[in-house]
């Protein structure tokens, strides 16, 4: 017959027991959540790194030491699970209330842990939202890259069926086309959500260019074909013109001093030689046209165009030293009046400043009137260099402009 001590010890081993299983309960419910979220977080770590490796690297290094600490807690936690086996129902009291403590210790430290990644995650939380929020502007940049390079790509097999020389907007578009790839291979792991973002612009600006340019391309034909006729009919313009230079440098070189026309010389030889090389500029042109090659023959026509300014603008140095010339020597003083003009508003000017005068503006224009005074003494001899003396009288006028602008200046400074 068993005695009152014999059940009061069986309740203390069932009390016992009893608290020793509830606080292996506790700490597998504690395990389960600390893992949970360790794996959460992990996750949430990686798709950071996808969209910004960089800004991901310090969050990354602080995560790996709470992951250490939560695979240490994971380790210790299976240790007590292995070191009471609670299901051994041959256990003392004593045995249980051993378990129960380390259980709860157990569970301690995981709760901690658990708070510790929780906490993490909230201050994680805002970064990804900004992040996420900056992904819904991928997937339109995406789609219209792709149908950006869709409408380069029907545009450039237009041109080519058409028969043009399509290669420029074809290099560009296969420029293109490599890149959209690059980006569908690596995505954002490879290129981070702002990288992402740059290369679908790229890929965008890069097609738009192609497309601009194979539309063009049957626009260019015809301007090129006229452009060509045009510039067939200018060059017979500029190469007329040789006729008049050799005209006027013979009235420069018979009725006027060395000085007036030394810069001149050779300018019809200059120009018969640029007339031929325009000629055959345009003739390359034409050589381009036939092989439907738009864009080497609107270089070659620009070329063209060049060669015939060059020899227009010195026809005209001639032609037009000659009327200069002719017009100082009927009427020296003639041009003296626009630079005593330029240097009076200057003076003007400088007298209306605040507080009279700058001493060193009214240096710079006291000399310039003399310089104007001193002018007409240059024309003298059988042929007077007209040209120095026109030269000069320029120089003054620009010297004047000069004044004017620092004058203003100052005054904006000061204001």
């Amino acid at each position: 017959m068993r005695g009152a001590g014999d059940q009061r010890r069986r309740n203390r081993g069932a009390q016992a027991a009893s608290g020793a299983i509830e606080a292996r309960e506790a700490a597998s419910t504690a395990f389960y959540d600390m893992d949970q979220a360790q794996k959460y977080i992990d996750g949430r770590v990686t798709v950071f790194e996808d969209l910004d490796a960089k800004a991901a690297e310090p969050v990354r290094r602080e995560f790996t030491g709470l992951a250490e600490s939560a695979d240490a807690a994971a380790v210790a936690y299976i240790s007590v699970l292995d070191a009471h086996d609670l299901d051994d129902q041959d256990r003392t009291p004593a045995e249980y209330d051993a378990a129960r403590r380390a259980f709860v210790a157990s569970t301690e430290r995981l709760q901690h842990i658990t708070r510790n990644l929780n906490g993490f995650a909230e201050r994680l939380a805002p970064k990804m939202a900004r992040l996420e929020a900056a992904l819904d502007q991928l997937p339109p940049r995406l789609t219209a890259a792709r149908d950006a390079v869709a409408a380069a790509d029907a545009a450039v097999t237009a041109a080519a069926d058409a028969g043009m020389d399509a290669s420029d907007p074809e290099a560009e578009l296969a420029k293109a086309k490599q890149i959209l790839a690059q980006l569908g291979s690596q995505g954002l792991g490879g290129l981070g959500l702002d990288g992402a973002i740059r290369k679908a612009e790229e890929v965008r600006e890069i097609a738009a260019r192609a497309h601009e340019a194979a539309a063009e391309l049957p626009q260019m034909a015809q301007k090129v074909r006229n452009s060509l006729a045009s510039a067939r009919t200018r060059v017979d313009v500029v190469a007329n013109r040789v006729g008049p230079v050799k005209d006027a440098m013979k009235v420069l070189l018979r009725g006027y001093s060395q000085a007036c026309w030394q810069d001149l010389k050779g300018a019809p030889e200059s120009i018969e030689s640029a007339v031929t090389r325009a000629r055959e500029r345009l003739n390359e042109a034409s050589a381009h046209t036939s092989r439907a090659e738009w864009k080497q023959a609107q270089q070659a026509l620009t070329a063209a165009r060049t060669e015939l300014n060059a020899a227009d603008r010195r026809a005209g140095q001639v032609t037009g030293r000659v009327d200069e010339l002719r017009a100082v020597a009927a009427d020296p003083s003639k041009p003296v009046q626009s630079v005593q003009f330029a240097v009076r508003d200057a003076q003007r000017l400088a007298m209306a400043q605040p507080g009279g005068p700058a001493p060193q503006h009214v240096r710079v224009l006291d000399s310039l009137v003399e310089r104007i005074e001193k002018a007409p003494s240059r024309l003298t001899g059988t042929h007077p260099d007209y040209w120095a003396y026109l030269q000069e009288l320029e120089s003054i006028k620009t010297a004047a402009g000069d004044v004017v602008a620092r004058i203003r200046a100052e005054r904006a400074a000061q204001a």
